[in-house]
Formats: structure tokens, sequence, C-alpha cells
């Protein structure tokens, strides 16, 4: 099959995943591949560039890093914070002191903020005070401005103080924001609504997720996508209900796929209701809301963190603008959510580590077996590089072509339960190369 053809077959699966309306959402999720049983690379049909900002994480006063967590957060690779994070910022006034310290973070980091204003308890007033103090006084310059966070869940806040809040009070609240902090700073980017468990399928089948939370993201697409800049939600796919306990590996390795699915509907429902396209951002997610830690696949494991590489990787794949997994850092009664613990680090900060060598221009790629995931993108100086993820409990061979090579070196980096991310030297593509169970293969090829 020629390099045309290949375009055209990549090509109508992305008109049919983003074209058709919600209810014919695709059940495959695998990229047409024109050589089975092989993952095939074609360097020469770029994708577009890959936004710097879908490796982004949280952090907020409530759960500063440790003195010896500080030089691994530096060397992260992290690209963009956002903060409060949480429902911290709808409970508490941010002070000056903290922002002024998130942004001395942020500097050393080298990363990009984002901030979220106070909303339940706040004042359009208060939150115009704080884009000119960021922006204005103290020359910050920072671009994204969330509003609130997860207003889905005010109402069952609130009914304990004999009130009631729904998408349309959300709305009016939100506008009245919005049109207060862009008069102070036309320049500063919207990101809202910031709404809780968005999903594809509101079946009750396989997800704890509800209807409404379509609905506010309807509404509030309606009510405010002429002042919006990036569409934003939160997704946590486990546990499915407050009983049900984590999720098992299984649970993890079925739902990498579900992330291709939800990225389409919610697409199709911004141009759907706004008649154009918007950037996409997933500001809070991680695989499990509570905090469960020491099992085979809770947020502190080595499995979600494979689960992880997966998930990026299908976003970039999927052109999402903006992600930030949840968190920088936990320690103590915080759950396994980070990635940098009180002096040592989480499983999940080596999939960063491997995403630090990734490309910054998505290339063609493809693979026909749903347990082994490969995304190919060029570095600016042309470097190709290769990352295979296998989902599966069992080692993996399989035959790798890079279209118009036939003989082919790259650097292996590896990041399985012995490997750390490490290199392992540099080995020959043109053999069929081992994928070890539960792991992250990075080519850098030479």
């Amino acid at each position: 099959m020629n390099r045309k053809a290949i375009f055209s077959l990549f090509a109508i699966f992305l008109f049919a995943a983003c074209t058709q309306s919600p209810a014919p959402i695709p059940t495959a999720t695998i990229v047409p591949t024109p050589y089975p049983d092989t993952l095939f690379v074609d360097p020469n049909i770029s994708l577009g560039e890959i936004s710097p900002l879908v490796y982004g994480s949280n952090y907020g006063p409530w759960i500063a890093l440790s003195v010896d967590g500080l030089q691994p957060a530096y060397d992260s690779g992290v690209s963009i914070l956002r903060f409060p994070a949480g429902s911290w910022g709808d409970h508490n006034n941010v002070t000056t002191i903290q922002i002024d310290q998130f942004m001395t973070l942020i500097q050393k980091m080298g990363a990009t903020a984002m901030i979220n204003v106070r909303l339940l308890g706040g004042t359009p007033e208060q939150a115009a005070e704080m884009v000119r103090y960021v922006n204005k006084e103290m020359k910050y310059g920072v671009v994204y401005w969330g509003i609130g966070n997860e207003p889905t869940l005010y109402d069952g806040e609130l009914k304990n103080l004999g009130e009631s809040y729904d998408s349309k009070r959300f709305n009016e609240e939100w506008r009245a924001f919005a049109k207060a902090m862009k008069k102070v700073d036309s320049s500063i980017k919207l990101v809202g609504p910031e709404s809780h468990q968005l999903s594809y399928d509101y079946s009750g089948a396989s997800t704890n997720f509800s209807k409404e939370n379509a609905l506010w993201m309807e509404d509030f697409l309606k009510a405010n996508g002429d002042l919006v800049d990036v569409v934003s939600f939160h997704r946590y796919p486990f546990p499915r209900s407050r009983v049900s306990g984590p999720a098992s590996i299984e649970d993890l390795r079925i739902n990498a796929q579900e992330w291709d699915k939800i990225i389409i509907y919610l697409r199709d429902m911004i141009q759907k209701e706004t008649g154009r396209d918007l950037p996409i951002a997933i500001t809070e997610f991680n695989s499990d809301y509570s905090k469960s830690v020491g099992g085979d696949s809770t947020p502190d494991s080595h499995y979600n963190a494979i689960w992880l590489g997966d998930v990026l990787g299908r976003m970039v794949k999927n052109g999402v603008f903006m992600a930030n997994h949840w968190m920088l850092t936990s320690k103590g009664g915080y759950g396994g959510w980070g990635l940098v613990g009180r002096s040592d680090v989480y499983p999940s900060y080596y999939t960063y580590q491997l995403y630090k060598k990734f490309g910054s221009e998505l290339v063609y790629s493809s693979s026909d077996n749903p347990d082994l995931s490969i995304y190919a993108a060029r570095r600016e100086d042309g470097t190709l590089t290769i990352m295979v993820v296998n989902l599966s409990l069992e080692e993996q061979i399989k035959a790798l072509r890079i279209d118009g090579q036939t003989s082919v070196k790259g650097e292996a980096w590896l990041f399985d339960p012995t490997h750390q991310a490490e290199n392992m030297g540099i080995v020959d593509l043109s053999k069929a190369p081992a994928f070890p169970a539960q792991s992250i293969t990075l080519f850098i090829v030479k």
C-alpha cells in the first residue's frame, strides 16, 4: 500500500470520528494499518504540532512540595501547572504571597501557569483584582485562567445552606466573572467550564457518570461559547461507585481506549453548539478519584503509570490542547495521585520522563493490536521518536516498520516493572523488538 493510500485511510478514519453526531461514537480506536501484525510509522506524513501543554499537572498551597521534592519537580517535564487546584480555591481566598510563591515555582520549573479564581463565595470584583495583581502589577503574564472548580457539584454542597445551584445560575455567574476579568486584561484566555466527569456514554452500564454532566456542558457552550477560549472538563473513570472499590488492571486496560471516544464526543458537541472549533483541555484527570493506595492498579501503582502513558498518547493523537494530571505532589493522607512524594517519586513520574524526550510534531503511526499502542513524532532537529505502550501482562514481540527504511537502529529507553525510564542502549529496529509486559518503550531513531 503506497503512502497516498495510507493517508487516505487515516483521513477517512478522522473524518468519520470527528464529524458524526454523538450517537454513533466509534467503537474501535485502532488507526488503519497497511501492514497486518506490524507496528507502522510513516515519518513523512505530518499530523501537526503537538501542544506542549498536554503534559501538565495540578498544584496548590494546601499540598506544598517538600524540600526533597523540589528538584524532582524541577526535572519532571511538567509543562503547565494549574493553581490552586481542586476545590480548595472555592473555599479559600488565595493570597498574593501564595501567588508569588507559585510563580517562583513556575519559573524554576520552566512551566506555564494556569490560575483559577474563586467562584463559590467569590465575586467578579475579587477575580478582576487577582488578574490585575498578577498581570498588571506583578507582570507575571499569566495567559490561562479558570473560573471556579467543578461547579457541577455546587448544588450538593449548597443544599446544606438551604440554597440550590444549577447550570443557569452558573452560566450567568461565569459570564459576569469573565467580563470583569477580560476588562482588566483582554489578552487572557478563559478556560471553562471546569465541570466534572464528562463522558461519552451515560448508559449507566459501565460508568458512574450522570447525563446531567453532558447537559451542563451543552448549556455552557450555548451561553458562553462566545467568551470561552478553551473548553475544559475533569475526568476520573474510577471507582464506578462509592462502594465498588478501586479499578482492576483489566479495568484500566480497557478504559484507555475510552479517551479517544470522549474527546471525539466533546469536539462534536463544541462544533454543534458554537459553530466553531475550540481547543480542549482536561484540567484534572487520573484513573481514580478516591484516596486508594497500595494496590496493583491504584494511582500510586506501576500499572497506573503505564495506563497514563497510553492515555497521554491518545490525547496527543486526538489533538488535546492542555491536560493536567492530578497531581504534581501528594503525600500522607492525600492519596497516591502525585508524581512527586515527600522524599521520592511515584511511578507516573517516569512516564513524564519519557515524554520529555518525545518529539513535538506528530507523525503517522498505527497498530492493529489494542494492547500495543504506538505514537511517533519528530523533534525540532528532525530526529524521529517512537513511543510504544504495552498494556498487556505479557511480553509482546512485534515487527516495527518505518516507511522507506530497511535498516534502522535506535536508542531505546525502557520503563517497566524493573526499569525506571532507563537507557537500554542501541537496538536494531529492523528485527522485531520485544516489548516487556506493562511497559513503555521509547525509541530515538538514529
